[in-house]
């Protein structure tokens, strides 16, 4: 299954399977799937997102569905619930087995990092990055669907990413996610 076709509004793109050289597929679970509840409410991006935040979500690291799910749906009551925000707060996590579960997805305005949401994509690793060490699958993956998202218009192909740190006095993304941005950094896909 192809990470583009998966997501909501999106279409086959040509452009697709050049960027990077890769076929951009990559196990992804869907609001739906993942059980997610529905929105309060949903702002839209006024056009493709400008800049990637990466998290972490500070939490233990699941590598299961059933332990992925799990967190997510705390997460989720967590940030509607005890935050006041109307959804779970990112456009997608992942797993510590490299599954993307989508969040708020493409081309919505996240609760993620207070006064930078309305131009970028928050994207959550799901564990404790001050302890953990990013895998080789999630790396793949986050970079797989940077490129899907670039190749189908919901993130400017000049996109700049950062860690949550550098746009807030924070730890997020923890030290070994943060030194592992580079890795990301080189995902960049110009059409």
């Amino acid at each position: 299954m192809q990470l583009h076709s998966l997501l909501p509004g999106s279409h086959q793109n040509p452009k697709a399977s050049v960027c990077g050289g890769m076929d951009q597929k990559v196990k992804h679970f869907s609001r739906r799937q993942w059980g997610a509840a529905a929105p309060r409410q949903k702002e839209t991006l006024k056009g493709p997102a400008q800049r990637v935040v990466i998290h972490h979500t500070a939490l233990s690291k699941c590598t299961g569905l059933k332990e992925c799910t799990d967190g997510l749906l705390n997460i989720q009551r967590v940030h509607m619930t005890e935050r006041g925000f109307d959804d779970i707060g990112y456009n997608f996590l992942v797993g510590g087995d490299g599954t993307v579960y989508e969040g708020r997805g493409w081309g919505v305005v996240g609760a993620h990092s207070k006064g930078n949401n309305h131009d970028s994509v928050g994207i959550a690793f799901m564990g404790n990055f001050n302890n953990d060490t990013p895998s080789t699958e999630e790396i793949s993956s986050v970079k797989q669907l940077l490129q899907a998202g670039v190749s189908e218009g919901f993130l400017h192909s000049e996109y700049v990413l950062f860690g949550h740190r550098d746009l807030a006095n924070t730890e997020c993304p923890g030290a070994k996610l943060y030194a592992a941005l580079p890795q990301l950094r080189e995902s960049h896909c110009r059409l």
